[in-house]
């Protein structure tokens, strides 16, 4: 059983020292390899990595297809500021590969897990020389991996599997005793500016995570385009986290006085500390409906924007 540290009980420099030793007696005198998506989880770990190897901490952007729009050249910008060269990888047409013709969420959710662990990492891994994989597991993570209520990508041993049996390498998971609050608290402590260590969640997989049904390059570039949109309206309100979700079914709309049956985005909006429960945010109907016609205007194809109220649980924070 994982023994949980609470923010409130979170002593930031013993916890960074100790993680810090913990990497450096793992790795030895090897190498390791760390997969940065820019989330304030995989940055904490990148930072922790860094200060217990150095250069013998080979840090990647695995570029799936599946990321809001900039994010490769925002996340390595940011993190030349702070010395650290990240390679960006690209993989979009082997992810693309692994979700066509799947719908059902799990299966997807899969799909990501494989695509990146088994076939892209492993490649990386090999040609790289290193035995081990830093990755910004969370408790939350685990809970709901354990639990059921969906398949977290970067959950392995708690499910009975190893990953040097299964990938060819061994995880290290410096973070897996905190949840959110704790992350960000130890990510400001080891130098990571406000920009990323204050950034809503992210999920690991992508926006492949924010599209109900199939998952293609047209779909996750129209979801894409609103997540913008959501991001740049919803900034201001300190909510824990926002998103656009992608709607599977066609709805009936009008445009020009005719019937125009478009696509439906779904927006969400979260108060939260740790994702464990969390409450809709009660928006104003001036933000929603900037909201609503900034997405019809700007997201070819779109007919229909709708605001979740429903909480978690039942709901989950994220829709696949």
């Amino acid at each position: 059983m994982i023994q949980e540290i609470t923010a409130q009980d979170l002593d930031v420099k013993r916890f960074i020292d100790e993680k810090v030793k913990e990497i450096k007696t793992a790795v030895a005198d090897g190498m390791a390899i760390n997969a940065l998506s820019g989330g304030v989880d995989s940055s904490t770990v990148t930072m922790l990595g860094h200060r217990a190897l150095g250069m013998r901490l080979k840090t990647v952007f695995v570029e799936n297809g599946l990321m809001r729009e900039g994010e490769p050249e925002q996340v390595v910008g940011f993190f030349k500021e702070l010395g650290v060269t990240v390679e960006i990888i690209d993989a979009r047409s082997e992810f693309f590969a692994a979700l066509k013709g799947l719908t059902d969420p799990e299966e997807k959710r899969e799909a990501v897990t494989q695509s990146f662990y088994r076939n892209v990492f492993g490649r990386i891994v090999r040609e790289s020389g290193a035995k081990h994989l830093l990755q910004g597991t969370i408790l939350t993570d685990v809970d709901e991996t354990v639990a059921g209520i969906k398949r977290q990508h970067n959950v392995f041993e708690q499910l009975g599997i190893d990953p040097q049996e299964t990938f060819g390498y061994q995880i290290i998971e410096p973070l897996i005793q905190l949840r959110k609050d704790g992350v960000r608290i130890v990510g400001e402590a080891v130098g990571l500016p406000a920009e990323l260590f204050e950034r809503i969640p992210f999920p690991g997989p992508a926006l492949a995570a924010r599209v109900l049904g199939g998952v293609t390059p047209e779909r996750i570039e129209t979801v894409r385009k609103a997540t913008a949109v959501v991001e740049r309206l919803l900034k201001g309100t300190g909510a824990f986290q926002y998103m656009a979700i992608l709607h599977e079914d066609r709805v009936t709309g009008m445009r020009d006085g005719k019937r125009d049956f478009g696509q439906q985005i779904e927006v969400r909006c979260w108060e939260s500390v740790d994702a464990r429960t969390a409450t809709p945010t009660r928006l104003s109907v001036e933000i929603l409906e900037e909201l609503s016609g900034e997405i019809i205007r700007e997201v070819p194809g779109i007919v229909s924007v709708t605001y979740n109220i429903a909480p978690k649980p039942p709901s989950t924070i994220e829709a696949v």
